[in-house]
């Protein structure tokens, strides 16, 4: 008789199991928005960070572009259950954009252009978990897709990375974004299956 049940020592994470529990596979790009699909001309695109102390950082789309670049390959995974592996990006990592930014923050507000927010414990946009895309599999991304530039934050169920991202805002206190004051959890991690408020 097994007196320790297999669950009991948690889900490896390699290259045999890199599905979090209750996910299933897909190898399309599944197209999923709480509203319209904003289009932004890239001249006037902008991206901000706004401080807990009132001072903005500003890139417009050139400035941006300058930035150095990364080309991440990440898993996703939705809260509507389905997973895609080895999804290539590429983007400015949240590390260059903090890098002048001086701030004593803890919390994080991600806004969209549209209207959209999420939130997030600054610490989880920060030390390579995080970028700014702007590129996916080696073409534009698309509108549909968050573009011109959507957040990446592969480790969180993928509402967390927004969509036609506009600027972060800084915050001493945890301010609950769109899906989050509508029920959804206020962290998101896929592993611990925390779809919903009080998963």
């Amino acid at each position: 008789m097994n007196v320790i049940s297999r669950g009991f020592h948690g889900r490896r994470r390699d290259e045999g199991d890199r599905l979090p529990p209750g996910q299933y596979l897909v190898e399309d790009f599944p197209v999923l928005s709480a509203g319209p699909t904003p289009r932004v001309p890239l001249d006037r695109w902008e991206f901000a960070i706004d401080t807990e102390a009132g001072v903005t950082h500003r890139w417009s789309w050139p400035e941006f572009q300058a930035l150095p670049q990364e080309t991440p390959t990440v898993d996703i995974h939705c809260v509507t259950e389905w997973s895609k592996l080895d999804t290539s990006w590429e983007g400015v990592s949240l590390d260059v954009l903090f890098e002048d930014v001086d701030t004593d923050a803890s919390y994080a507000l991600v806004y969209s252009y549209g209207g959209y927010t999420t939130n997030l414990p600054l610490e989880d946009l920060l030390d390579g978990k995080a970028w700014i895309a702007h590129r996916f599999d080696d073409e534009e991304l698309e509108p549909r897709h968050g573009g011109p530039a959507r957040l990446i934050v592969p480790h969180l169920y993928f509402w967390k990375s927004a969509k036609w991202v506009r600027g972060i805002r800084l915050l001493d206190d945890d301010h609950p974004g769109f899906w989050e004051t509508a029920g959804y959890h206020n962290y998101g991690d896929p592993w611990r299956e925390q779809r919903y408020e009080g998963d």
